[in-house]
């Protein structure tokens, strides 16, 4: 089970995600399915608040940061050798704003 959020981690995420997994455990798997896993996909994560908020769940459970902007997050050397947007977009043949 994935969970996306648009914001910092916060131990109550670790919580919900514990009980999606045990109403999807006991729902949905079939007996010869593994345990289900989480992943909690996040803005932000502080490392120590989710060592914190997951040292004592039994489940599977993941955190992961998440970026937007993928490119900001790149080397200059290597984000300068990468087409624009509009670069990509132009050589597709339309404009950005025919996808307004």
């Amino acid at each position: 089970m994935i969970d996306l959020k648009a914001r910092e981690f916060t131990p109550e995420a670790a919580g919900k995600m514990n009980f999606y997994l045990s109403a999807v455990d006991a729902q949905l798997r079939h007996r010869d399915d593994q345990p289900s896993l989480g992943l909690l996909l996040c803005r932000e994560k502080n490392r120590l608040t989710v060592e914190y908020a997951l040292r004592d769940v039994k489940k599977p459970i993941g955190v992961a940061e998440w970026r937007t902007r993928l490119v900001a997050s790149l080397p200059k050397k290597l984000r300068s050798s990468l087409p624009t947007v509009a670069q990509i977009e132009a050589s597709l043949g339309r404009s950005p704003a025919s996808n307004r």
